[in-house]
């Protein structure tokens, strides 16, 4: 920019921060609900209790915001022991202390102007309990009897911190902890839980969710409130429902005690309305998550958008977005609040968006749909003994923000070898197969279809379409900005062998996170050759205790965890065919191919885009722009100058006009024009930024924040924070 055209935009600062307030003050009319101070500072988890990511903040914008450089790094050195590590964490800032976690999950508060650590905080249990990852925080400032706090979480503890010390907090809790296993109405010693995402701080109560595992033995996912100061339990929501709670007759008679049956689970997060004391808990799929001959029926409240008193707990509404789901179709991110307009009037919303690409847009006050929503019929499972839902609803609009189905003429490069990461694939990979090969062996007809033994597209994949890092919304015009991926994963079910032999165990309990042929997933390691680098008493201790993100399993028995010990050993025979037998038990089917499809170059076998960013007007439904998000570098095809990748972590949106999103796998941070989706800005980070970033304001400078922690999509593991200013 010249020298005369730099005075020139000086001139315009100097005016515009001469009418300031007044503009200010402005941009504000006609809002019913929103309390500027939340927009102002980023004291919650994604900026708000609304979910919204959206800042009042604007020394950064449009004009300017090329001009950014970094601030402050800081690094921990939090994974020095730990392999494949990866940050998502969403960093709080209190006056002038940020607070995040490292590698290891260790909680600490830095000098949000310069980076400089004040204090560390690492529970004495986490060697004991695993650690889980942490993608935010809680906090409650103090009033005139009890200390400020910052409620974290690490393994199955919830802790009290004295934001100021960094030290527990005694009288909260059990000496400053909550044990989350209790409460739940089962045996605490045999319940998988880590809590992930911070809940929402309702007055005097911290309502939380937790995650579970996703194979028989999970947790029921019941939604609970503590007291802040003391820890005690206030109050509690059934989502597996008790007798004569509603919902009871989804499920088989005394679901709610059946060890086989567990999660419907709030692990994504939570929004709050404080003016109408609504909490809005989102769940996830119920356990065992791809098979359901168990929990036969429609399984309320497992993926939907429950609608409580935030006082009492009490439901007020609820809408189930698939019924008795068999595709892992957690609902992956927390909703937004806003407030839209139609027909000239303002109408309080909150939007939900999916794994499968679809925003759910719902009066937020009376459940009632803004959008038309459709049940559409789709086809009967052919799994025996399960049976699955005549229909699934589907938004009428706005259309979904990824591809909803695959077919041939959509195949990338047909001939390249084929890849997925299961082991029937890599047999076939030997052979030479082909992508367009592997495609004819599947069923790719769209959602819904159910998973069977000769395999099915799940499109989008496992991962979304939307993910946990969530959408923004700005709550000036009720305009959403969401990452998408475009990704189709394979997924095959096949009959069990033995339920209780080391290969049939391992396929119900581990592949799920491991891959079906125990091959690994992203960051999550192999288990094929486990017996190289793990001694029988390692693979038994991990299982036992949890390690890094894997929690403990204690829902397994000491038999089931000796003989999944031996099996990953090598000590029992593991090119055994399957053959049913009587002792399958109530898990007849695991699944054993489950994995992104790929060619061997290690692209998606779709045409780009594989990774998208989108803004959707949600007053109208209609889209404003759609642009490719991320590129790999490695294509070169100049038909696709970017193709978009694959993408983990939320957008950060500013009154400045700039929007900010890390998430993609090539390890780039980036700044777009929120009213066009042109790329302003972009900069190489120190590993991949998978988590969503936020921003505040220190002594009247903006900064921009975000965790590198890299590990997703087999990228490098960091522990890097970086602050980026004017």
């Amino acid at each position: 920019m010249s020298k005369k055209a730099w005075g020139f935009v000086s001139l315009l600062f100097i005016c515009f921060v001469s009418c300031k307030k007044s503009t200010e003050q402005s941009m504000y009319d006609g809002f019913s609900w929103a309390d500027k101070s939340y927009f102002q500072t980023w004291s919650h988890y994604l900026g708000d209790p609304h979910r919204s990511h959206f800042s009042t903040l604007d020394e950064i914008n449009t004009e300017n915001v090329a001009q950014l450089k970094i601030a402050w790094m800081y690094q921990s050195e939090g994974m020095s022991e730990r392999r494949n590590s990866q940050i998502q964490n969403n960093p709080m800032i209190v006056g002038n202390t940020l607070f995040g976690v490292n590698a290891s999950n260790v909680l600490f508060a830095i000098d949000a102007a310069t980076g400089e650590q004040r204090w560390e905080f690492s529970p004495e249990k986490a060697d004991e309990t695993g650690l889980g990852l942490s993608r935010g925080f809680a906090y409650w400032p103090s009033d005139k009897e009890a200390k400020s706090r910052l409620f974290f979480s690490s393994g199955y503890f919830l802790y009290a911190i004295d934001i100021e010390s960094g030290i527990v907090i005694p009288s909260f809790g059990q000496a400053g902890a909550i044990d989350l296993r209790g409460d739940l109405g089962r045996d605490p010693d045999k319940l998988p839980v880590v809590m992930t995402t911070p809940g929402v701080i309702y007055q005097d109560l911290y309502i939380i969710g937790f995650r579970t595992s996703e194979s028989p033995g999970a947790a029921p996912g019941h939604i609970r409130a503590y007291n802040v100061i003391s820890g005690a339990l206030e109050w509690i929501f059934h989502t597996i429902p008790y007798p004569e709670e509603y919902g009871y007759e989804s499920w088989p008679e005394n679901a709610y005690q059946d060890p086989r049956i567990g999660g419907a689970n709030n692990w994504a997060g939570m929004a709050l309305d404080e003016e109408n004391s609504i909490v809005y808990v989102p769940t996830g799929s119920s356990a065992f998550d791809w098979y359901g001959g168990a929990r036969i029926g429609d399984n309320l409240f497992a993926n939907s958008l429950i609608a409580l008193n935030a006082a009492t707990g009490k439901r007020i509404w609820h809408f189930q977005f698939v019924h008795h789901d068999v595709w892992d179709r957690d609902l992956p991110a927390p909703p937004n609040l806003l407030d839209i307009e139609r027909d000239g009037q303002k109408i309080p919303a909150v939007a939900q968006v999916t794994k499968s690409g679809h925003v759910f847009l719902f009066n937020r006050l009376t459940g009632e749909a803004l959008f038309p929503i459709e049940e559409k019929p789709y086809p009967q499972t052919t799994l025996l003994g399960d049976t699955t839902a005549s229909t699934q609803p589907l938004p009428l609009k706005p259309a979904p923000f990824a591809r909803q189905k695959l077919s041939k003429e959509d195949l990338y490069a047909p001939d390249e070898p084929a890849f997925v990461d299961d082991f029937i694939d890599h047999q076939q990979n030997e052979q030479g197969l082909m992508v367009v090969d592997r495609f004819n062996q599947v069923t790719s007809k769209g959602q819904f279809i159910p998973p069977d033994t000769l395999g099915t597209i799940l499109y989008p994949g496992a991962d979304g379409g939307a993910e946990w890092g969530g959408a923004a919304v700005d709550p000036r015009n009720g305009i959403m900005y969401v990452n998408s991926n475009e990704m189709a994963w394979i997924v095959r079910m096949a009959e069990v062998s033995s339920s209780s032999s080391g290969k049939g165990l391992t396929q119900i309990h581990c592949a799920r996170c491991h891959g079906g042929g125990l091959q690994g997933l992203g960051a999550i390691p192999e288990l094929q050759l486990a017996q190289t680098r793990l001694t029988p008493e390692e693979i038994q201790q991990t299982m036992i205790l949890g390690k890094g993100a894997m929690p403990a399993m204690p829902n397994l028995s000491e038999v089931e965890v000796a003989t999944i010990t031996a099996y990953l050993s090598g000590l029992e025979d593991a090119s055994a065919e399957d053959h049913k037998t009587e002792d399958a038990g109530d898990t007849p089917y695991a699944m054993v191919g489950f994995g992104r499809f790929k060619d061997k170059r290690g692209f998606p076998v779709m045409k780009p885009p594989w990774g998208t960013l989108n803004a959707i007007d949600l007053n109208t439904g209609e889209y404003k722009w759609t642009i490719p998000l991320g590129h790999e570098e490695a294509l070169n095809d100049p038909e696709f100058p970017v193709s978009g990748t694959e993408n983990y972590g939320g957008p950060v949106i500013t009154a400045g006009g700039v929007l900010f999103i890390g998430a993609t796998k090539d390890e780039k941070f980036r700044a777009f024009h929120m009213d066009t989706g042109a790329l302003l800005w972009e900069t190489d980070l120190p590993a991949g930024g998978y988590a969503t970033p936020a921003t505040y304001e220190i002594n009247g400078k903006q900064y921009i924040v975000i965790a590198c922690g890299g590990g997703k999509m087999g990228t490098p593991s960091g522990d890097m924070y970086v602050a980026f200013s004017l």
